[in-house]
């Protein structure tokens, strides 16, 4: 018998290599929601927060991490961590940064409210 082996082979050896493929795909659908449900809109967030805390200006309300509203007294650097923070009449409170969730907006008092 002087036939080759690579005679012998049929067909379904070539799509051997495609069902490998096929394996991977519901991984790979899986890793596309997880980006397009999680990291996104979480990266998103973050780039929002950064904005607004460089964007912060001496007279800004804001909320600190642990809910305590205050005004902004003293005009941030861009570099400083800290800022300065009046809470009450005469009480001002450093706090870094970073604990700062939110800039409050004043809404006007003549401004009909939804309901």
């Amino acid at each position: 018998m002087l036939t080759s082996p690579a005679f012998a082979q049929d067909i379904t050896g070539s799509f051997a290599s495609l069902a490998g493929v096929g394996q991977f795909l519901p991984l790979v659908l899986i890793f596309a929601v997880f980006y397009f449900l999680l990291i996104r809109p979480q990266q998103q967030k973050q780039k929002e927060t950064k904005r607004m805390l460089s964007e912060l200006r001496r007279g800004d309300r804001v909320v600190t991490g642990g809910g305590i509203l205050g005004v902004v007294t003293k005009p941030p650097k861009p570099d400083d961590r800290e800022i300065e923070v009046e809470i009450a009449a005469n009480t001002r409170v450093t706090v870094l940064r970073e604990t700062i969730t939110a800039v409050v907006k004043p809404t006007a008092a003549n401004d009909a409210r939804k309901s």
